[in-house]
């Protein structure tokens, strides 16, 4: 069992193409993780996020539990994925990991404030926003499948993305981490009587190659839909950030903070489900 792919969006638009020619303002002396956070048009995503976790409670109530979870199944659910909540520890997270390097954060905040910056960050929501309908997704995965064949070179620039900011590897690994979480949280309700960590952490491992080409597919889909927009010179000052230092530590920062925040949620949907599993009311 998967959960939403609640790491990959953001992770694709924030960083930065700091190499591109812009109209953005030089770097301001300061800038807070706050002021990053309100530019990178959080509240919007985190929306969209929470939009996929209640149709992901709704795909586990009608493949989990006949009975339909008990009477408080829904509210957990909506509970669990509260905007504010995620939002502010996404945010602390951030503060966290970047909170003590003030230059890397007012070149950042300076770029998506930025036109380019606000555009590139629309992409992202919207092609997000796009995926939450079965048809959409998949039109743009047939999109990208016939895009490989026809060797469209802008193929090679996604794969280049995706290899400058490791998001094959970072995706499966963090979507490993939300399994692990989600089932160890299931364990501790007793849902499957006394199961020792050890087969946890197998039936974890054993979705592995899975998860990889799913996330594959998805990367490329979602990559295709989401930047087709741009020229070919924008997502190549793209690619070149993702490849230098700068994007490499935001990235790291951005995949721990989705790992920090969305295990915790799996971790709650776990035992939220664990519970409705045996019938009793959440």
């Amino acid at each position: 069992m998967t959960l939403p792919r609640l790491a990959l969006a953001l992770l694709l638009a924030i960083a930065p193409p700091a190499l591109a020619e812009t109209s953005a303002e030089p770097p301001a002396a300061e800038a807070s993780v706050d002021q990053l956070v309100e530019v990178l048009q959080l509240d919007a995503l985190f929306q969209v996020l929470r939009e996929e976790g209640l149709a992901h409670g709704g795909t586990l109530k009608t493949d989990m539990f006949p009975s339909g979870g008990g009477a408080g199944w829904d509210a957990e659910v909506s509970r669990i994925y509260d905007v504010a909540r995620l939002r502010g520890d996404f945010g602390a997270a951030l503060e966290q990991a970047l909170g003590e390097d003030p230059e890397a954060l007012a070149e950042i905040t300076a770029f998506f404030a930025s036109d380019l910056g606000q555009r590139i960050l629309a992409l992202e929501i919207e092609a997000r926003r796009a995926f939450l309908d079965t048809a959409a997704e998949e039109a743009a995965q047939v999109a990208a499948d016939d895009a490989a064949a026809a060797r469209d070179p802008r193929v090679a620039q996604l794969r280049r993305m995706i290899e400058a900011a490791d998001l094959l590897e970072m995706n499966v690994a963090g979507a490993l981490s939300g399994n692990l979480a989600f089932m160890t949280g299931m364990a501790e309700t007793g849902a499957y009587g006394a199961v020792p960590d050890d087969q946890i952490l197998s039936d974890v491992w054993g979705q592995e190659e899975q998860i990889r080409a799913d996330t594959s597919t998805w990367l490329y889909s979602y990559l295709g839909l989401a930047y087709s927009p741009l020229t070919e010179a924008e997502l190549e000052s793209y690619i070149r950030f993702w490849e230098s230092p700068a994007g490499q530590r935001l990235n790291a920062a951005l995949f721990a903070a989705f790992d920090t925040v969305f295990r915790d949620v799996s971790l709650k949907l776990g035992r939220a489900a664990g519970t409705a599993m045996q019938g009793r009311d959440i």
